[in-house]
């Protein structure tokens, strides 16, 4: 498992990736935008080759996992499911701001 702030990517076999996916398109960058950080506007962002959809990141041949405020993190290839960290409160959860 990588953990970069409030990202999680958990590497998972091919099989459990979407047979279908529908890539999310890159920012104006040209990244693939895993969170924006909601009190800075930084980005947990993959700047080379790759699909993200629907929660499942394909990295054919490894990546970056890049952050302004963050040390960047080397991935090998493969699919990874992209959680968001959450934090309780009373009666609910929400999603943990960066």
């Amino acid at each position: 498992m990588y953990r970069q702030g409030d990202i999680l990517l958990v590497p998972v076999p091919e099989a459990s990736a979407p047979a279908k996916m529908r890539p999310e398109p890159r920012d104006a960058c040209g990244r693939l935008v895993l969170a924006y950080g909601e009190a800075t506007g930084h980005a947990h962002a993959i700047p080379g080759p790759g699909t993200l959809s629907h929660g499942f990141l394909h990295l054919p041949d490894g990546g970056r996992l890049e952050h302004e405020e963050h040390a960047a993190i080397s991935l090998p290839k493969g699919w990874y499911r992209v959680v968001r960290q959450r934090e309780y409160v009373p009666g609910s959860y929400r999603v943990v701001a960066d």
